[in-house]
């Protein structure tokens, strides 16, 4: 979109929660408006307020804007990283996209594998922070950030916003803090629904979050739709594959319009090859096919869903942060103990020697422990969660794949206000009974206790966790194949003790993944984006 007035020029994805608000503020100060959606006014902000405009954004969005005034060209990412931007750049263009292989579509990339972003990513499962990427050749705006570049190529980097978890003093109650998040939540469903012009569902995990949403939605929208989905069980691995028994209850309770989609095993390797075509960069994530089909599904009936992504994160929900916090030693020692999926002496194993780095993620680690702006030890975990590692598990998989079907994924539970309240929380208040004690006091009485009460479900696909029979022979075949042998990324009697005992405990990381799957994962998305990717 082109400002007439301005003549500066706009490309955006994403959604602004508050632009009606935005559009009253600048149609005092003078502004006319042509259109009625969003895009017009991050236009006509930039006109009026300059690069001060991003930080009044509330919502998930990249974009670029080219002033010819200045020349000068304003990119934009949000602060949670929710909408993902690429960038290329060599002597002579700056290239920019909502994927990295779009960016390897176009020739002239530098298509080798970063070491130091191969250590992030077998570290931190997947994870590789802004603004690196697994190639060296492309990089990722960082959230929160403003890239400015003008025509000679000189380029001003600029953060907007920080994410403070210092502690209110006076210190709220109890009962005050809880107050607090349930108003900070429904003020963050308000803002979702009013910024939808379309009917909106709810991916219905069955778990207190999607539950939660569920409950707070179920007066608001007439006939509410939700959606759950589920695999085939392993028999002799004791995981549930579905939650299908809380969903249904939720979904009896608010009496919504509810889907439920079984998924046999042998369609989610069929459907594997679709998936990792899909991916913008490699995601170990056991439910990257779950979203991809259930993506596929949904976009049928609807074309905006709110999911339950980034409660665990806000509210200290998993497994791990109580087990850190009972550690004993540096923060970096309690928070890998129970995080990274392998330690670095494993890791120079596993990875060819050409490869090898000094421990970088321990560094990055230990450098974000050590930004001013958090009290505690878990206060610095959980902004680390929140601002760097979330961005790419769970936002990217759960923004990518919903979006190649036309499918629009928002997250209530990273609206930057309730984010803000939550990290001002003392841990020991989120992690009581079990994590998210301030989701479940608010849920009490308004969903089923079975929901709120139940054991926190990991939603797994068994048959890319627990690899076996023709899951088994195509990790096999990739691993063994000429081009992963050319590649020479990894030392082959690791890679052999994974095909020769992928289910032994030590080849399970801390949380649970497969680490068979995650060497074959990356192979195949280099085979798939890569290899066959333009010079």
């Amino acid at each position: 979109m082109t400002d007439p007035e301005s003549g500066c020029t706009l490309v955006f994805n994403g959604v602004i929660y508050n632009y009606r608000e935005l559009r009253a503020q600048l149609t005092t100060l003078g502004h006319r408006f042509n259109t009625s959606g969003d895009t017009e006014v991050i236009l006509k902000a930039y006109a009026a307020w300059g690069e001060g405009a991003v930080a009044r954004l509330e919502g998930m969005f990249a974009f670029a804007l080219w002033d010819p005034r200045a020349s000068i060209l304003l990119l934009a990412r949000d602060r949670f990283g929710m909408k993902p931007l690429y960038l290329a750049q060599d002597a002579k263009r700056l290239r920019f996209a909502s994927s990295l292989p779009a960016l390897l579509a176009a020739g002239g990339v530098d298509k080798a594998i970063d070491p130091i972003a191969l250590h992030h990513l077998f570290t931190l499962h997947s994870v590789v922070p802004a603004p690196r990427t697994i190639l060296q050749g492309v990089h990722k705006l960082q959230p929160a950030h403003l890239l400015q570049v003008d025509v000679g190529g000189t380029r001003t980097l600029s953060r907007y916003w920080q994410l403070c978890a210092g502690h209110l003093l006076p210190e709220p109650s109890e009962e005050e803090w809880i107050a607090r998040t349930r108003h900070a939540l429904q003020s963050a469903l308000d803002s979702h629904l009013h910024a939808a012009d379309v009917p909106v569902g709810v991916l219905l995990s069955g778990g207190l979050d999607s539950s939660l949403l569920v409950g707070m939605l179920a007066h608001q929208v007439p006939d509410l739709r939700t959606y759950s989905i589920g695999f085939e069980d392993l028999g002799d691995t004791h995981e549930k594959a579905d939650e299908f028994i809380y969903s249904d209850l939720v979904a009896r309770t608010f009496h919504t319009r509810h889907h439920k989609l079984s998924i046999p095993n042998s369609v989610v390797l069929e459907r594997l090859p679709t998936t990792i075509a899909r991916m913008t960069e490699p995601m170990f994530s056991h439910d990257v096919v779950a979203f991809d089909l259930l993506a596929e599904w949904v976009g049928h009936d609807v074309k905006v869903v709110l999911a339950g992504q980034g409660a665990d994160e806000v509210f200290a929900g998993y497994f791990w942060y109580p087990q850190m916090q009972a550690e004993r030693g540096l923060p970096l020692q309690r928070f890998a103990r129970h995080y990274f999926d392998r330690d670095h002496a494993e890791w120079l194993r596993f990875i060819a020697p050409e490869y090898h780095v000094p421990d970088v993620t321990s560094e990055l680690i230990e450098d974000a422990f050590e930004q001013p702006g958090a009290d505690t030890f878990l206060d610095r975990v959980l902004r680390l969660d929140v601002t760097t590692l979330i961005v790419d598990d769970p936002v990217k998989r759960v923004d990518n794949l919903p979006m190649e079907h036309a499918l629009e994924l928002r997250v209530p539970f990273l609206d930057r206000a309730l984010v803000e309240l939550a990290a001002s929380m003392p841990p020991e208040l989120r992690m009581r009974e079990g994590g998210k004690y301030p989701l479940k006091a608010v849920a009490r009485g308004l969903i089923p206790d079975a929901v709120i009460d139940r054991p926190k479900g990991y939603f797994p696909v068994p048959a890319l966790k627990h690899v076996r029979g023709a899951f088994l022979a195509r990790m096999r075949d990739l691993l063994t194949s000429t081009a992963s042998l050319n590649r020479g990324l990894y030392q082959r009697g690791y890679v052999d003790g994974l095909l020769d005992a992928p289910e032994a405990p030590e080849h399970f990381t801390r949380i649970q993944g497969s680490k068979l799957w995650h060497a074959a994962l990356l192979e195949w998305w280099l085979q798939t984006h890569v290899d066959m990717a333009p010079a």
